[in-house]
Parts: C-alpha cells; sequence; structure tokens
C-alpha cells in the first residue's frame, strides 16, 4: 500500500500555491484561525474554525470559513468553501481597480480605492490577504467598522461584487465606452452636429 500525504500539516500547502482540478494555479492564504470550546459534560471540547482567501492573482478571488476538531482539518474545509464560491473581479491594466467603492457586511465598513502604479497594497491584515490573492497591485482600502477578519473580509467582498468595468457598465446602458469615460487629455475634441 503506498504512503499518502496527510491532508494539510507538514505536507499541506498553507500559504502556497496549488494545482486546482481545473488547472488554474490557486494561492490560499490563511487569514485567521480560531481556537472554539463547547462546554460538554466531561468538560470542554475544543475545535478550530479557520478563515481562508484563495485566488489565482489574475482577477478571481474567494474566501470561505471551516471548522473542524483538527487545524489541518479545518484549513482543508475553509479553503474547498473559498474554491467553490470564487467570483471574478475586473481590474484596470491588470493592476488597480476601475474606481472608488464601498462595501459593508455587518458592522464592516470598508472603503476601497483605486491607485497610481506603483502605490503597493495599503490595507490591513485580512483584507491584503484578499488584495494579493485577486492579483491587485496598486489599491488603498480603509476599514472604517468592525476589527473582525470575518466582517472585513464579507465588507471587502460585498465592496468587490459591486465593481464594474467601463465596457460592462457601457453594455448596460447602451452606449459607447468613450461616451462613458468622456473625452481624455490630449485626445482632440470630437465635435457632434445635430442633422
Amino acid at each position: 500500500m503506498a504512503h499518502q500525504p496527510r491532508e494539510g500539516g507538514r505536507d499541506g500547502n498553507r500559504g502556497g500555491r496549488e494545482r486546482d482540478r481545473d488547472g488554474d494555479d490557486l494561492i490560499d492564504k490563511l487569514v485567521t484561525i480560531n481556537r472554539v470550546a463547547k462546554v460538554v459534560k466531561g468538560g470542554r471540547r475544543f475545535a478550530f474554525a479557520a478563515l481562508v482567501v484563495v485566488g489565482d492573482q489574475k482577477g478571481r478571488v474567494g474566501f470561505g470559513a471551516g471548522k473542524a476538531r483538527e487545524v489541518p482539518e479545518a484549513i482543508r474545509k475553509a479553503t474547498e468553501r473559498a474554491k467553490r464560491t470564487m467570483i471574478r473581479v475586473p481590474m484596470k491594466e491588470g493592476r488597480t481597480l476601475h474606481h472608488d467603492v464601498t462595501g459593508h457586511y455587518g458592522a464592516g465598513n470598508v472603503v476601497l480605492r483605486s491607485a497610481e502604479a506603483g502605490t503597493g497594497i495599503i490595507a490591513g491584515g485580512p483584507m491584503r490577504a484578499v488584495f494579493e490573492s485577486l492579483g491587485i497591485g496598486d489599491v488603498v482600502a480603509k476599514s472604517l467598522g468592525s476589527r473582525n477578519p470575518h466582517n472585513m473580509v464579507k465588507a471587502t467582498f460585498d465592496a468587490l461584487e459591486r465593481c464594474a468595468s467601463p465596457r460592462s457598465v457601457a453594455a448596460r446602458r447602451g452606449k459607447k465606452v468613450s461616451d462613458i469615460l468622456g473625452k481624455r487629455d490630449g485626445a482632440p475634441a470630437l465635435e457632434t452636429a445635430d442633422v
């Protein structure tokens, strides 16, 4: 019988790369792990709750929570849930957001702002994990409400789901992308005459 590596533990990939079944190269980041106790007749029964963010660093990201009696099993469950809940986020030039956006979940409120090239990721711990997994290189983010990692991550995802690309907005309104973005500096103004 061949030896099979245990899930998680030393052979696991906490914070590393993993090949997904679809062939995508996914990064998983452990945001937080919490020990929880259940009081039973003989004393306390301990379990572990994990929050994991998964992304392909090309615009897809997801998060998941898992709970189990052992840490590696909790991380595995959270990672599986994160892979099932991945969303696609439109990015400007593959490095930042198209526009500023706010998001909230429960008592968590976050503000995400697009940034100039070279700014880097200016964000707190749980939000930083989301942006690194997503592949955003330049963003300024601020958490204004709850400091609970679960609320911060869920509020960040609420904001990311509200992000829209100029192309999708133009298609929804039945206009051209140039009408949405307006006139660019240095570009000649187009005269439209009424006929």
